[in-house]
């Protein structure tokens, strides 16, 4: 188990070198110059332009940038607004503070509002899958699977207003969503993000559950389960014990994909209900022309990314253990 998260984790450091030297190399592949934003609405002389780079660092070739850009994330950097400790991102074009203070600030609510919608719809979808296979072929099936094909195809920009106009404007049924602090007020948290949980749930619960009945039904056919049903053992204890553990590799596979894409695309859904999270910050950051936020919110939504796949990676091991001699 140790030598196969080794290779993953290896694997993923390697992924992660490339995506930040595109990431960086992105950052000069803009038409504009930096520095010209960083002046602000006023226009710098040559002499002006030369200094706001020197203070930049953007004086220098990309590739040493580059390497000074990666040293700076193991061991620290000094810049005009301060020293940046390790991992340095850098500071903020606009108002000079470190990007990743700016980051850590916003990733409660992207991590609330991802991680917390993932456990709603995933539990939800397995629950209602498992109900659907286990009365295959009845009236609870057939509802179950026309109402999956329905909501599959929604969309959070459509299905998000409208749940605020009728949930929360309309009929003040649930709260304004918002973010609190856990630590501060768990139940304000919970309170203000149960809406997006929901509007999360209705989405995706709708795949899981379709995909759920079907792994299980494509596993209740295999030759091992047939066997322990020759065997005389109950349906429930086939069910659970055989079909069910071989139906979850699949469903563990498009979870860590959405998970990842879930927390990578949170600015839809935080603009959606105007939450401060990651998303929001690099729509701003992109509005806004702050280059090295955007840098830094876009290398750290590829981490997050990345270790989401190594913990799939290590349910793989512990479902099937033909996995770990991969």
């Amino acid at each position: 188990m140790l030598r196969f998260l080794l290779r993953r984790s290896l694997g993923a450091v390697a992924i992660l070198v490339i995506i930040s030297a595109v990431t960086f190399f992105l950052f000069y592949a803009i038409p504009r110059n930096p520095a010209l934003l960083a002046c602000g609405k006023g226009i710098c002389t040559d002499e002006q332009l030369a200094v706001v780079e020197a203070n930049l660092g953007i004086d220098r070739p990309v590739p040493v940038q580059y390497w000074e850009y990666m040293v700076g994330i193991f061991a620290g950097r000094d810049f005009p607004a301060g020293h940046c400790p390790a991992p340095c991102l850098g500071f903020s074009f606009r108002n000079n503070t470190p990007v990743l203070d700016t980051i850590l600030d916003r990733l409660p609510t992207t991590v609330s509002l991802t991680v917390g919608g993932a456990v709603v719809f995933l539990t939800l979808g397995l629950a209602l899958g498992m109900l659907a296979a286990w009365r295959q072929g009845g009236l609870l099936d057939k509802t179950m699977s026309s109402t999956s094909l329905v909501l599959s195809s929604m969309q959070i920009y459509f299905l998000g207003p409208l749940a605020l106009a009728l949930l929360v404007y309309n009929n003040q049924i649930l709260p304004q969503p918002t973010y609190v602090p856990f630590t501060e007020d768990p139940l304000g948290w919970f309170q203000g993000l149960l809406l997006p949980w929901l509007v999360l749930a209705t989405i995706f619960t709708a795949n899981y559950t379709r995909m759920a009945r079907a792994t299980l039904i494509e596993q209740l056919q295999e030759d091992h389960v047939r066997t322990a049903r020759a065997k005389g053992m109950s349906p429930r204890t086939v069910f659970f014990r055989y079909a069910w553990r071989g139906s979850l590799i699949p469903v563990v596979t498009i979870f860590g994909i959405d998970l990842g894409s879930l927390f990578g695309g949170a600015m839809i859904t935080e603009f959606t209900f105007a939450l401060p999270g990651l998303g929001r910050l690099a729509v701003e950051s992109v509005t806004q022309s702050n280059l090295p936020m955007l840098m830094g919110v876009m290398l750290f939504a590829a981490l997050m990314i990345v270790l989401f796949n190594i913990i799939v990676d290590a349910c793989y091991a512990l479902i099937d253990p033909r996995v770990r001699l991969a």
